[in-house]
């Protein structure tokens, strides 16, 4: 094989890599979030979370996409693992439809007349031009985004016409036949097929490159099993990356994947290797073809799936013990977990259990604001990690709690439960959004660590004394959101205003130090970006307390009653006393 037939080879890979792509990622547009509720609406039966599985993959011609999506289910508590187990089994098999649209482009090949018209070049042209016709002339989204899947066809038949074209000298080469003998080994074609697919992180892309290689006339049915079952396998590392940093039962969907893949594989090769030394299959050594390799894929992957479908919760217990929960995790997670299923026939219950964990997210966020300020007066490299873990757990109570009260809310519930239902819908989405800007002020503690970044002594005591403000203002809130106390959460709105002052005139302190040269332009980024996130920590603090006194009415109209509030004889009293006690 010379140095040109390598550069066409990698080129031809490099189209076919990148039509793959354009092709999915239009398929995904065209389809938009209606698939993800398809996928949402998934029953408990393992049948039907297979075929939906199956089907949502062939739509985009991506088993890891459809495998990601259901990682996200899991992770935002929509779905069960045992449900996105019969889902995965379901993009498995959806993943070998690739293969047949693969083998369109070897229909017409050699053919005369007519049929020349089927042939790869003939076809990519046909497709080319109306695809690239379709995108240039049409002002429609949806009609573009098909001109864009059939042009990623088009270059993905491009490319694979080159590597075939590329390879096609090997059928003689004594090494590449040596090599590809060797893949008859069971345990070698499995490493080698899984092992390539890991590399480039698709199994679709994969198999159209063996089926390119497969003209070379090299490739046996032995051969080909093995490399397909790894081929499996390997498609389940851009899943489980997926899945880094996910809750433990979003882990264990990933896992799942290879799981299924793993066992699924070792199905395929006992029955296929173990019926070969029984019955001496005579057509093991029969060389496969690009239209036959797509069948055996196919069929190899409904084998895998079905003679593990009645062993779900078999796999469920398996990833249980790969993927452990530690106690850390059981605590942190332990009120939201109380979120079951079974209380949303009995909503008293569980509107309890949501108060319980709205309660628990509203306490780790207060606890996450100290730790963010003790980073600015003390920093420690050792916390930042830690704050970062906290904010993770604060947004999935909030994903769990919005699905748990969005699923509550269809059910039959009294005027006084619907109003609470929205009242804590509201609150956890402010909850959630203060501690992003506490993760802010922490990162930005982090980069006055790195940047070596210090603040004049006036700049300090007066962050001291915004600091002192905000702990206040969201100890206030969330002692009156835990307490449904309307007395407390008037307290907040004096201090928010307060709080709005205290920043514009920081402000107005600051620009007057870098007109004077007191602080450098560095200094002031710092400084506004944390100003920024205060205030809006103390704007979401109002909203949250504005909740909690309205609970009674039902809806409300915040800015009415901000309007309405600042008239109020306590609002006044209460708004001079912080005044002082926050003065610069």
């Amino acid at each position: 094989m010379s140095l040109t037939d390598v550069i066409k080879l990698l080129g031809g890979v490099a189209l076919f890599l990148f039509g793959m792509t354009l092709m999915g990622d239009s398929l995904k547009k065209v389809a938009g979030s209606k698939l993800e509720v398809f996928l949402y609406k998934i029953t408990g039966s393992p049948l039907k979370g297979i075929l939906l599985g199956t089907g949502v993959t062939a739509a985009i011609q991506s088993s890891s996409a459809t495998s990601a999506m259901v990682v996200g289910f899991v992770n935002s508590g929509m779905m069960k693992v045992k449900q996105a187990i019969s889902v995965i089994m379901g993009a498995i098999i959806g993943t070998s439809i690739t293969g047949w649209v693969i083998s369109l482009s070897y229909v017409g090949n050699g053919s005369k007349g007519v049929f020349e018209l089927l042939s790869t070049s003939s076809l990519a042209a046909i497709i080319g031009v109306v695809g690239i016709l379709m995108i240039m002339i049409s002002k429609k989204r949806k009609v573009r985004n098909i001109g864009e899947i059939l042009m990623g066809f088009a270059i993905l038949m491009v490319g694979m016409e080159q590597m075939s074209a590329s390879v096609s000298g090997l059928r003689n080469d004594p090494n590449f036949l040596g090599l590809f003998t060797s893949f008859s080994n069971p345990l070698i074609g499995i490493l080698a097929g899984a092992g390539f697919t890991a590399l480039i992180q698709s199994a679709s892309a994969a198999v159209g490159i063996i089926q390119a290689l497969s003209t070379t006339g090299v490739i046996s049915l032995g051969i080909s099993i093995p490399i397909l079952s790894g081929i499996a396998i390997g498609a389940a590392v851009p899943v489980i990356i997926a899945s880094i940093g996910a809750s433990p039962a979003a882990k264990k969907s990933a896992w799942s994947y290879l799981v299924i893949d793993a066992l699924g594989s070792a199905v395929v090769c006992i029955l296929f290797y173990g019926g070969n030394l029984l019955f001496k299959f005579p057509f093991i050594d029969d060389v496969v073809n690009p239209i036959s390799l797509a069948l055996i894929n196919t069929v190899l992957r409904v084998i895998m799936v079905f003679a593990l479908a009645p062993f779900i919760s078999l796999i469920e217990r398996i990833v249980n013990t790969l993927v452990k929960e530690n106690d850390d995790d059981e605590e942190e997670y332990a009120e939201v977990k109380k979120l079951e299923e079974r209380f949303l026939k009995y909503p008293p219950l569980a509107l309890e259990n949501v108060a319980n964990a709205a309660n628990a997210m509203a306490d780790k966020t207060l606890k996450l604001l100290f730790s963010s300020i003790e980073q600015l007066r003390n920093y420690d490299s050792k916390k930042f990690d830690e704050i970062s873990k906290m904010e993770e757990i604060i947004d999935e109570y909030e994903d769990k709690i919005n699905v748990y009260l969005t699923r509550l809310s269809t059910s039959g519930l009294s005027s006084h439960q619907s109003r609470l239902v929205s009242h804590y819908l509201r609150s956890i989405s402010d909850i959630e959004r203060i501690a992003d800007h506490v993760l802010n002020v922490a990162q930005v503690a982090d980069k006055m660590h790195e940047d070596n970044i210090v603040f004049t002594d006036e700049s300090r005591h007066e962050l001291e004394t915004l600091f002192k403000a905000i702990e206040k203002v969201l100890t206030t809130t969330t002692d009156g959101f835990i307490a449904n106390s309307k007395e407390i959460s008037f307290e907040v709105e004096p201090m928010e205003e307060v709080i709005d002052r205290l920043v514009d005139k920081m402000g107005e302190n600051h620009i007057e130090r870098l007109t004077k040269g007191e602080c450098s332009i560095a200094n002031g980024y710092v400084f506004n970006d944390l100003l920024t996130n205060f205030e809006r920590i103390s704007d979401h603090c109002s909203n949250i307390a504005i909740s909690t006194i309205s609970l009674e009415k039902g809806t409300i109209d915040f800015h009415a009653y901000e309007m309405e509030v600042v008239n109020d004889q306590l609002f006044k009293e209460l708004f001079q006393k912080y005044k002082e006690e926050f003065k610069i």
